[in-house]
């Protein structure tokens, strides 16, 4: 007879989450649409952990995908992937001279046309395989986002056209360098940085008037012509606001990863907006002063967390001599929330004209007000407690009747320490293990929750062992009550950091609480009672609607 396999059951809802996510990495990277709703509603056991990573494995698809370099069709390239035909060449109505660079859907190139002697940039599709239908239409997209673009800081378009099967646009011919390798051996003069980023800005606040998010602006989107002015450029992200095009995928992640924003990064390409480009021009600003992107990584997956997470290092802490209302103007474009930035490309671009003439920035005078609302912020942590509402709400109750009873025992039997101790450390410490066992029935439980999990159950061995020690010190039984309220006082402090801003709110009421224990002392347990109670029932009510809410939907 075969042994069964021991297998601990709290490690097969993880194992399931893992399968399930890599199915969903395996049908993304055949191209294949996924609609997250549908595939939480398909596993409501996986459901909260999915909506957790799935934005990291969006990030993770779209930069393994941006470091992949499209091939130009085989009857064009040779085997090493260089351009089959020597150039110069005749190519539809226009002669090719020589390829100025190639991304993710297509190849550039210099050209002139004959007729009459005009230089041209003309970008076509060029792939190892004949251009899908998705293929042509978001190629024909970008053409129809530039064409309705008239801006002299936006690279026009001239012709849009199709030859041999390859769609094609040619484009204005700047004769210079893009910001990107402008600033490869080094920052550039913070003035020279504002002022271009101001053009770039300007641009890019006319496209959002014309209905056109960017979605992908970046230091090699942006060139610099022989006059010294910026000219944005590649809008084939773009998306038209008032147009569904249908191209991007459920949940998908556009943009590149070093400079878009998290909502981009985390996949809700419903919720772009404005802002979103704001974020990126935020980005490209930082490296124009700084000569790096915002965020650094050693892998992926490490970026694909940054994003979601981390904030960038200040400017000034890469180069002091940055002036601090340009530092200013770049922390609040990159900040994650999307309206605590500016609310549009041009307040952007007005910030910057006021550094260049030396004026007041409109950056600073928010300053206080920004920092206020992140602080009261969630985090991305915070759906987590969903998964604990429900148990919130019985913990409060619990809290509550181990108080009243104490404050009942204190009555009656204030001098002995025994029941105390015992409803405190036998009787919360068992209550403590049924809780753990029912919050790992739900499902699995994330690493931020073993976390939070752990600081808990540092704060019960904490109150447990107030008793022996007045018991050590030869204190009256209850004596150091008001610990309770600063103990767990502070675990709501570090769920505030984690979590939700708004857990500062309990932090401070049960505080007070500690106070008031102290100054009431034949009240000491009512009144920690009510307030703890209070401190996890509201909460616990909030996410427990919010995880009804999202199963019935």
């Amino acid at each position: 007879m075969n042994a069964e396999p021991n297998v601990d059951p709290e490690d097969e809802p993880s194992e399931a989450l893992a399968t399930l996510l890599g199915e969903l990495a395996d049908r993304l990277q055949r191209g294949e649409e996924i609609d997250l709703e549908s595939e939480c509603k398909a596993h409501p056991d996986l459901a909260a952990d999915l909506r957790l990573l799935w934005g990291t494995v969006l990030v993770t698809d779209a930069i393994g995908r941006s470091g992949i370099h499209t091939h130009v069709h085989p009857s064009l390239v040779s085997d090493s992937g260089a351009w089959r035909h020597a150039l110069p060449m005749d190519w539809a109505s226009y002669r090719l001279e020589e390829e100025l660079g190639r991304g993710g859907m297509g190849i550039v190139f210099r050209a002139t046309q004959p007729l009459i002697g005009r230089q041209v940039a003309i970008k076509m599709i060029l792939k190892d395989r004949v251009a899908t239908e998705q293929d042509r239409q978001r190629f024909f997209l970008e053409a129809q986002s530039l064409a309705k673009l008239n801006h002299p800081f936006i690279v026009p378009i001239y012709e849009v056209g199709e030859h041999e099967g390859s769609p094609f646009f040619t484009m204005q011919y700047i004769k210079g360098k893009t910001l990107s390798s402008m600033a490869s051996s080094g920052p550039l003069p913070q003035r020279t940085a504002a002022k271009l980023l101001s053009q770039v800005a300007r641009a890019t606040d006319y496209a959002h008037r014309q209905g056109i998010l960017h979605r992908d602006i970046k230091p090699s989107n942006i060139l610099i012509d022989e006059a010294g002015d910026a000219k944005l450029t590649d809008f084939g992200l773009a998306k038209l606001t008032d147009v569904s095009d249908g191209l991007t995928r459920t949940g998908a992640v556009v943009g590149t990863p070093s400079y878009m924003s998290p909502e981009q990064a985390a996949g809700h390409s419903g919720s772009l907006s404005a802002t979103s480009d704001v974020y990126s021009l935020g980005g490209v600003l930082y490296f124009a002063i700084t000569g790096r992107p915002p965020l650094i990584a050693d892998s992926p997956v490490q970026l694909a967390l940054k994003i979601l997470e981390q904030d960038p290092p200040a400017p000034r802490l890469l180069d002091p001599s940055i002036d601090r209302d340009l530092e200013m103007i770049v922390v609040r474009c990159l900040q994650k929330p999307p309206d605590l930035r500016y609310s549009s490309a041009a307040q952007l671009a007005d910030d910057l004209d006021a550094f260049l003439r030396d004026e007041p920035i409109a950056a600073r005078s928010g300053q206080f007000a920004q920092v206020m609302a992140r602080v009261f912020r969630e985090t991305h942590h915070a759906p987590i407690l969903e998964n604990w509402g429900l148990l919130w709400m019985w913990h409060s109750l619990v809290l509550l009747i181990a108080c009243v009873a104490t404050w009942g025992m204190q009555i009656v039997a204030p001098d002995t320490r025994w029941p105390f101790a015992a409803l405190w450390i036998v009787g919360l410490g068992a209550w403590a293990a049924v809780f753990w066992a029912l919050r790992r029935r739900m499902g699995p439980v994330t690493f931020v929750e073993r976390q939070i999990a752990h600081v808990w159950g540092a704060s019960m061995i904490a109150i447990g062992l107030v008793f022996p020690l007045e018991w050590w010190l030869a204190l009256p039984p209850l004596k150091l009550s008001p610990l309770l309220g600063i103990i767990t006082g502070m675990i709501f402090v570090i769920k505030a950091g984690i979590l939700s801003g708004a857990f500062y709110l309990q932090a401070a009421c049960l505080f007070a609480s500690a106070a008031l224990m102290a100054i009431f002392p034949e009240f000491a347990h009512l009144i920690f009672g009510v307030v703890a109670a209070a401190c996890f029932f509201i909460p616990g009510l909030k996410y427990y609607r919010q995880r009804m809410s999202q199963s019935y939907t």
